[in-house]
């Protein structure tokens, strides 16, 4: 075995140069003195200390993401020996800056909060090939424009970038750098490929529990809308109240306004939020809500203050009562007949998410649920009432029918039962019938009946007997009250 040292030959099962005393390894080469041994132990130690740290920050905190951003960051720029770190996550088009740590100070911490996602910067390029990026020197890096801008403006040259992966996609990148021109070791870029790993099982972590808790707040929403609908099921007032509550609540949003139909407008049904509200809008395309319910489709306007020409009147709606943003979902049943609209309102120019737009069909097709419901309710409750008219009908004719059967030589018993069975199905207060005299305009024969139970009493009889022809002297149809009245229109009239 040959010192790689003084060139000297030693024996093959030497472990130390027979020359200069030097260490022979297994393969030839010098064993490890002791203070590399410690500085290999003391790296081993605080990796495992970094991975238990961002271990321990995910289990105490599932649903914040948060602090295991922070620790990763803080991390990275540690144990790389770098000047800061940064992690980055995927937001549309572009990646935001979610966490940042540095140990020293050049310039401002970050250039910008938001780097496009495209291949000249180095975050960029490592999320779109999906592999670490790593640049010796950026100012020497024509290929990296955007980067090799950052660098001159923040005054770092080595750069470092590993994505983070989920399921072979990127969803984020962790970015670290160095003032001077000095390449990461592989250690380091392993270290950093281990902590991408641990942020996207904290992202996946927190995801999958905000998910279940939207989904566990969606389903107790909707719960509470199914038991407002079965406690109102003719009243359709409490069903869009809860539906525009809930959807605030759920979809995070300022303001919610729910428009029904009402012929050749529509009025608002339903409000919650502290926006002003007009109380009936034109059903017209040049409004959002009108759109929306001519169309039978979900109408979206980021800035409808801006938009003068596609909704005129809408924008100047808008401008008055500092509305921006609108989202609205027309309520439509079978058929394709829209009954109405649930609105999403901000005051600030900023698209909802495709969630919330989810979200609000959802409340929306509850709603006509709701709607629905009152209506075959009412039309139900019209159909009994007309078919327990039409049995009452036949039970009274019945009842006169049977009468006259009875007394084929007396009327007095059939105009009592035509009397008492035309006051109960009209719902009337007294009923007279009256039989003429030959040519005489005075009556022969008058049959009254009253259905007030107090004054009948008050007379000695019982709530529907037939009153006596000789009325009680101070009843209105006695001799002595007519007299009097008689006087009396004599008395104005002058005659």
């Amino acid at each position: 075995m040959q010192c790689p040292r003084c060139q000297q030959d030693n024996l093959s099962h030497a472990k130390f140069c027979l020359e200069c005393g030097t260490p022979l390894g297994p393969s030839g080469l010098p064993a490890p003195s002791y203070a590399d041994v410690q500085r290999l132990l003391t790296e081993a130690t605080e990796q495992q200390t970094a991975m238990a740290e961002i271990l321990q920050a995910i289990s105490q905190s599932p649903t914040n993401l948060q602090p295991v951003l922070n620790t990763v960051a803080a991390r990275a720029a540690k144990l790389c020996d770098a000047l800061d770190g940064v992690v980055l996550l995927a937001d549309g088009d572009a990646l935001q800056v979610r966490a940042y740590h540095g140990y020293r100070s050049i310039g401002t911490p970050v250039a910008t909060t938001r780097v496009p996602i495209n291949r000249g910067s180095v975050a960029g390029r490592a999320f779109l090939d999906r592999e670490a990026i790593h640049v010796p020197d950026l100012l020497e890096a024509p290929d990296l424009p955007e980067g090799r801008r950052i660098a001159q403006q923040m005054g770092h040259r080595t750069a470092l970038a590993v994505p983070l992966l989920r399921e072979g996609a990127s969803i984020g990148v962790i970015f670290i750098r160095r003032t001077e021109v000095r390449l990461f070791t592989d250690r380091h870029i392993e270290l950093l490929k281990t902590f991408a790993h641990q942020a996207v099982i904290a992202i996946e972590n927190a995801r999958l529990f905000n998910q279940t808790k939207e989904a566990l707040d969606q389903q107790t929403a909707t719960a509470e809308i199914l038991r407002v609908i079965s406690s109102s099921p003719t009243d359709i007032q409490p069903v869009l109240d809860a539906v525009a509550e809930s959807a605030a609540r759920l979809t995070a949003t300022l303001d919610v306004a729910v428009f029904l139909r009402d012929s050749d407008g529509l009025r608002l049904a339903a409000h919650h939020g502290p926006i002003p509200v007009r109380s009936t809008v034109p059903l017209t395309r040049e409004e959002v809500t009108g759109r929306a319910v001519l169309d039978g489709r979900t109408v979206h306007v980021a800035d409808l203050q801006s938009e003068t020409v596609e909704f005129p009147g809408g924008s100047e709606n808008a401008r008055r009562l500092g509305l921006r943003t609108v989202l609205s979902v027309p309520l439509v049943r079978d058929g394709g007949i829209a009954l109405g609209t649930i609105n999403l309102r901000r005051d600030e120019a900023l698209l909802f998410t495709e969630r919330q737009v989810a979200l609000l069909q959802t409340f929306a097709d509850q709603a006509v649920i709701a709607i629905e419901n009152v209506r075959l309710f009412n039309e139900l409750q019209s159909s009994n009432r007309e078919l327990t008219t039409a049995l009452d009908t036949q039970t009274a004719t019945s009842d006169i029918l049977r009468v006259i059967s009875r007394s084929q030589t007396d009327v007095r018993p059939v105009f009592d039962a035509i009397l008492a069975s035309a006051i109960r199905l009209l719902n009337g207060y007294t009923g007279a019938l009256t039989q003429a005299r030959g040519r005489s305009d005075h009556a022969r024969r008058t049959h009254e009946y009253r259905r007030c139970e107090r004054r009948c009493r008050e007379g000695g009889l019982p709530a529907t007997a037939p009153l006596p022809r000789r009325a009680p002297p101070n009843h209105p149809r006695s001799r002595p009250v007519q007299r009097r009245r008689r006087s009396q229109r004599c008395a104005i009239g002058g005659t």
